[in-house]
């Protein structure tokens, strides 16, 4: 039998930070919502863009939000999920913003300007694994280039 197994924090980090998208689930008045986004994790923290006049946009800025980015082998019915948990905050202070574009600003795919900052300083994070077993490439979510 296929069982999951918990994931280390220090793994959680290391598969979370390897990612390029992943999605944000927000309560919102007409019930919850899940958006995908272009992220980067940001000196301990989830950080994407988005729009003012989207469902995250027009949040009242901070917010409790999850976060999950995952892995999926189809092929082998093997994968993996990280899970973030806690409060989301618009970034406006400008030293903050050139931390971020320093380190690795967020490059949405959508078209569309995507001014609004967000993010989210994690007060959980947990993840699972289903398979196995993994080489380090064969889990990471993607290979990022500059």
């Amino acid at each position: 039998m296929n069982l999951p197994r918990e994931l280390p924090p220090e793994k959680c980090l290391d598969l979370l930070s390897a990612g390029v998208v992943g999605r944000v689930a927000v309560c919102t008045p007409d019930g919850p919502r899940i958006v995908p986004v272009n992220y980067a994790v940001v000196r301990g923290a989830v950080v994407f863009r988005t729009d003012p006049g989207s469902v995250l946009g027009q949040r009242r800025w901070p917010e409790l939000l999850a976060f999950e980015v995952d892995h999926l082998d189809y092929e082998r019915h093997r994968g993996w999920s990280v899970v973030a948990v806690g409060t989301g905050e618009c970034v406006e202070d400008p030293d903050t913003l050139d931390v971020i574009r320093r380190d690795w600003e967020p490059r949405p795919w959508a078209g569309g300007e995507r001014p609004l900052h967000i993010r989210l300083a994690w007060t959980e994070l947990s993840g699972r694994q289903l398979g196995g077993p993994w080489s380090s490439t064969e889990e990471m979510p993607v290979r990022r280039t500059v």
